[in-house]
């Protein structure tokens, strides 16, 4: 019988007894947070972990417990990822398939939160730039290294129910700008990801999945101030349920979900779907109610106009 895990389960409660050796992970946005807590856990393991982020002389820092803590022949490398810029997404994404080594997961946890209205360096609003299509280039281009059996994990948020997508104007050219707005539409962005590769790679046993960590404070929270972190914080518990409020989690438990997502969990009931809290989120249609997920971020047919529209705007067909 399967374990259950829940809400309070951290990324060892996930892995207990799980033997990763022998297989090749690549996590994004290794610097700090998340990604450190996935990468150790993963090379602790026994896995051949790929890391990579934007300034490698932090993760260097970062990463040293995930070089102590490998075990079974668990090790990681670093690679340089700029998700910011397509010029080093596609060296990066170059760089692995010209080295030709496959990989069993690839999960997607690197990005940006409610930031100030800015453009990455292709003229892309920061937040969708950034957590979707630098993560949609990066990740088609490595495709072909997915083998059969593989899995791809983005990590998504509750924080997708602030916005849909918006197709006509993604880069807020003529939208008033709000930091949640934007933070919204890339999350949403992330989810719709995963159902259209999902569909596009299951008949070669490549599955795609969209994880929420949970509420956790890390550097992703980095732009918001005491009060407006307060603010969200009275604003969730105001819509909750009596007796469920909002509490955060440690980043070993919100880093438990990626695992579980990409590892654990059957890819049959998982695959091109949306996760939170170590199991399959339901439909919400509620804006104000923190769990479950929004139709329009697993509707097929959104998925399929966004992935249009973001070969449009990156100027590569996958």
């Amino acid at each position: 019988m399967s374990k259950i895990f829940g809400a309070t389960s951290t990324t060892d409660d996930v892995l207990e007894g799980v033997d990763l050796s022998g297989k090749r992970i690549l996590v994004t946005g290794v610097s700090a947070g998340l990604g450190v807590e996935t990468a150790r856990v993963l090379a602790a393991h026994g896995a051949t972990v790929v890391g990579a982020a934007r300034d490698l002389a932090k993760a260097e820092i970062a990463t040293q417990v995930v070089k102590a803590q490998a075990a079974n022949g668990g090790s990681l490398e670093l690679i340089e990822l700029d998700l910011a810029s397509l010029k080093s997404v596609r060296a990066a994404a170059d760089r692995l398939v010209a080295d030709g080594r496959a990989f069993d997961l690839v999960i997607n946890n690197a990005g940006v939160m409610a930031c100030p209205k800015g453009e990455t360096a292709d003229g892309f609003e920061t937040q969708f730039g950034t957590n979707h299509l630098g993560h949609f280039v990066f990740t088609n281009r490595i495709a072909s290294l997915l083998k059969s059996g593989s899995r791809v994990v983005n990590l998504a948020s509750s924080g997708h129910r602030f916005s849909d997508v918006n197709l006509e104007d993604p880069n807020f050219e003529t939208t008033e700008y709000t930091e949640f707005g934007a933070y919204g539409r890339s999350k949403t962005a992330n989810v719709l990801f995963a159902v259209e590769f999902d569909r596009r790679h299951k008949d070669r046993g490549v599955r795609a999945i969209a994880v929420h960590p949970g509420g956790i404070q890390t550097e992703l929270g980095r732009h918001m101030t005491p009060e407006v972190m307060k603010a969200l914080v009275d604003s969730i518990n105001a819509n909750q349920p009596a007796g469920q409020t909002f509490s955060w989690k440690t980043i070993p438990q919100g880093a438990a979900t990626s695992v579980w997502a990409g590892i654990v969990a059957d890819v049959n009931e998982v695959g091109g779907l949306y996760c939170e809290d170590c199991h399959l989120a339901e439909p919400q249609e509620s804006a104000e109610v923190r769990h479950g997920v929004r139709s329009y971020a697993i509707d097929p047919d959104n998925a399929r106009a966004l992935w249009a529209k973001s070969e449009e705007m990156v100027g590569e067909t996958f």
